[in-house]
């Protein structure tokens, strides 16, 4: 009797088994790269960025608005300018069942700030002072002066102290490969070149993910991943605009939810203001308004993308909407061009230089060509390969004009970009823009931890910008995402669709 009554109980729970893997929700999703380091403060890469953001955790996150929230914080207040205290949260667990405490945070800084750790972010902590746990569960972290991502900067994930703090070489740890974090997935299988398996976290402090697996099918071949997607072997993807108005039938509509919104970043004309061609912001001006952006717009997106006005991401605390769309006048560019005396016999010319591998780039150059040759302009292209397009023309200020693209961030560093003292080799401020009163703005920001005066300083920033024209800001492209209409609770916002992923329901 007692050997039946053991054999229907592992029956049972065989069946369950069974059943339960069988009625597994899965999301499929493809990676065109093999990620290099599961690790959120050495993950450089794309690929190795968006595997991590499922294992891992920062004390804060950026809600569904583009505003930061708590996220292993408790809570937080600023006792001083420059003095911040984080409450943690005391229902966090590892994926090992160990507790998360503030232990883990400051050794994830003590790492980072490691001169023997190589990564991108070193520099996100220059104005930290000190990160202090004043018990297992407050931590007491000190500037050294008023800094304006104070929040953003602790939105790196967090590493676990109990399994770390006696890794002799973290950079080559086989953490990298099978890590262990807070969030709502865990690493279910790892292998490069191969397909990536995560599982739900059972114990999530957030309630566990209402999809079971989310499977990444290893897809190089954007032309594959696009197949596979019109197969329904694929449940969320990015398309271009090509594919969305030429490519895709009218079942594809039936089966995918089209969400479309700007992208974070925007394409530019960027002028070497260091060259006597272009110092006179008259040329400037007529260059600009010879220009059809919303042409652009159309003709290299299908009308699936918007006019850029200015360097901060549009929607955004920092965006400026007063400064409107530049309009094309012919009239007024040839005027402006008469007066500096250039016609038809005595044509403005210049050269614009941008890389190869980027044909929307280049079919824009192509097309601003043709516009500019209206006002009685001769702009020549030349297109390079882009290690030698760096090396040669950009880094070493060896051009005339370049047609480049920027990234956006939610939480914008003008610095880098904008400020005069980048201007030199080696900074990122490639144009050689120099005003002082943006420099003050842009210094008086980066201690501005009030969003709100943040935000206003950020306006005043983007219009004098604008004005200077040191940029042809041309187009921001829109990212256009199709996800299977088997998904449910799918709630786009302005960060896009994955913010509320846990409530997500695969039918």
């Amino acid at each position: 009797m007692k050997n039946l009554l053991k054999k229907s109980i592992f029956l049972f729970i065989f069946l369950s088994t069974i059943f339960s893997n069988l009625s597994a929700s899965t999301l499929n999703l493809s990676i065109s790269s093999s990620p290099s380091r599961l690790n959120p403060i050495l993950a450089n890469d794309s690929a190795s960025s968006e595997i991590a953001d499922w294992l891992f955790n920062g004390l804060f996150k950026y809600d569904k608005n583009g505003n930061p929230i708590v996220d292993l914080a408790l809570s937080y207040k600023f006792e001083t300018n420059t003095k911040l205290i984080i409450k943690l949260r005391k229902d966090v667990l590892w994926h090992d069942g160990e507790k998360f405490t503030s232990k883990d945070v400051v050794f994830t800084y003590n790492t980072i700030m490691d001169p023997k750790v190589f990564n991108s972010i070193k520099s996100n902590y220059k104005e930290v002072q000190s990160v202090k746990a004043l018990d297992l569960y407050t931590l007491e972290i000190n500037y050294k002066k008023p800094y304006f991502k104070a929040l953003e900067i602790w939105m790196v994930g967090i590493l676990p102290y109990h399994l770390l703090k006696d890794e002799q070489n973290i950079m080559t740890s086989s953490f990298n490969k099978n890590p262990i974090g807070t969030g709502p997935y865990k690493l279910d299988t790892f292998k490069i070149g191969q397909d990536i398996k995560l599982f739900a976290n059972d114990k999530y402090f957030e309630g566990r993910a209402k999809i079971d697996e989310i499977l990444y099918k290893f897809l190089p071949d954007t032309n594959t991943s696009f197949l596979f997607l019109k197969q329904n072997k694929l449940d969320l993807s990015g398309l271009t605009p090509l594919q969305i108005d030429r490519q895709i039938s009218k079942d594809f509509k039936e089966n995918f939810q089209i969400i479309e919104k700007p992208s974070f970043s925007y394409s530019y004309l960027g002028f070497n203001l260091k060259n006597e061609k272009f110092k006179d912001i008259r040329i400037r001006e007529a260059l600009s308004l010879g220009i059809n952006r919303q042409e652009l717009v159309d003709i290299l997106f299908f009308g699936h993308g918007k006019v850029s006005t200015g360097p901060f991401l549009p929607g955004s605390f920092a965006f400026n909407k007063d400064v409107k769309v530049i309009k094309q006048d012919t009239k007024r560019a040839m005027k402006l061009l008469n007066e500096l005396g250039y016609n038809k016999d005595n044509p403005f010319t210049f050269e614009l230089v941008t890389n190869t591998g980027n044909d929307t780039r280049i079919n824009a150059a192509q097309i601003m060509q043709y516009q500019l040759a209206k006002i009685g302009v001769n702009m020549k292209i030349r297109v390079m390969e882009w290690q030698a397009f760096l090396n040669t023309i950009v880094h070493p200020r060896n051009f005339e004009a370049v047609l480049l693209g920027w990234s956006l961030a939610l939480m914008p560093d003008a610095y880098p970009l904008w400020h005069s003292s980048n201007s030199k080799l080696g900074g990122f401020n490639l144009v050689g823009y120099e005003n002082k009163e943006v420099d003050y703005l842009i210094e008086k920001a980066s201690t501005t931890i009030n969003r709100e005066e943040l935000g206003n300083i950020y306006k005043d920033i983007f219009k004098k910008i604008t004005d200077d024209i040191p940029y042809l800001f041309l187009y921001i492209p829109n990212s256009i995402t199709v996800v299977n209409k088997n998904i449910k609770n799918i709630k786009p916002s302005f960060i896009g669709i994955m913010h509320n992923q846990r409530e997500w329901i695969k039918e």
